[in-house]
């Protein structure tokens, strides 16, 4: 099973242009697509997820062959919506509803009619994203996480072939995140899995494919492991006083900064020492993420 994207753009009425000949080929497993907020994840993930038309391209969702197997994403939008397992960014549940209730309606609203596997298969669900121990209790009183958890288990409804995840980690404090990603996880064994995020360290402990989009285009696809390994011997580090940055960001590439103790740690992209004050680190997907979005601005400022 394998989703391809290819050539997909989008132009909103007011001008913004979304995404720009978006191509990629998502196999199964986890997948992770990684931007910064505005960069086009949510356009493109409710494209996929048939909820807004894209202006040209297309999307195809199947095994890799044969190909005439596959759905058409874009035109045959019933098919997709059969097989796929949607968790937005942001969704609503009724608060005053129990959980269990809730999932046993969008169960029949999925098509589950019969009321004895439709008990079965919302049993299997709360089981399987541990809710079943608070399956009375009202979503209003569920969590952050336990209410990312839900939205897995409606997702889940239907045993779905693509599931498409949008920022679900946003919000979730560092133990509801742990469970949410395991979660992930044991999907990506079964399915196709997008995972759309700006959080680095989702990516990096989930996916074995990934893309950074920014500004609606792709700026790269590659393995986690091995863009990181691409980098090796290229990032430096020196920590400076918050004052020092603005020169040093005028006579070297700064791909990121943070603080430590009051004082700046600024990672550099150089394919030789910058300086005597900087030390080799090992790179992480991190460094990734911004010296391809540093380079995207480096490009767009000459």
């Amino acid at each position: 099973m394998e989703l391809q994207i290819r050539g997909v753009s989008k132009t909103y009425a007011n001008g913004v242009q979304a995404l720009k000949d978006v191509t990629l080929t998502i196999p199964a497993g986890m997948y992770g697509l990684l931007g910064p907020n505005g960069a086009g994840k949510s356009t493109l993930m409710r494209i996929l997820a048939t909820l807004q038309e894209a202006d040209s391209g297309s999307v195809t969702l199947g095994p890799s062959t044969p190909r005439e197997q596959a759905i058409d994403v874009l035109r045959q939008k019933d098919e997709v919506r059969q097989t796929l397992g949607y968790l937005p960014q942001e969704f609503g549940v009724y608060p005053k509803v129990a959980a269990e209730s809730l999932l046993d309606h969008f169960a029949v609203l999925k098509g589950i009619t019969d009321r004895r596997a439709r008990k079965e298969v919302v049993e299997a669900r709360l089981r399987q994203t541990n809710l079943w121990d608070v399956r009375k209790q009202k979503l209003g009183g569920y969590s952050g996480g336990m209410r990312q958890r839900f939205g897995v288990a409606v997702a889940l409804l239907g045993n779905p072939t693509l599931m498409i995840v949008d920022e679900p980690t946003a919000g979730l404090d560092p133990a509801e995140r742990v469970r949410f990603l395991n979660l992930l996880s044991e999907l990506g064994q079964n399915s196709v899995v997008l995972l759309s995020t700006h959080i680095v360290d989702d990516v990096s402990e989930l996916c074995t494919r990934m893309a950074i989009i920014d500004k609606g285009e792709i700026l790269l696809e590659a393995d986690p492991l091995r863009a990181i390994d691409d980098l090796h011997g290229r990032i430096w580090r020196r920590v400076i006083p918050s004052s020092a940055l603005p020169e040093l960001e005028r006579e070297h590439a700064v791909i990121s900064t943070k603080l430590l103790a009051g004082r700046t740690v600024v990672h550099v992209s150089a394919d030789s020492s910058p300086g005597a004050d900087f030390e080799p680190v090992k790179p992480d997907l991190e460094d990734v993420y911004f010296s391809t979005l540093s380079e995207r601005t480096r490009v767009d400022g000459r």
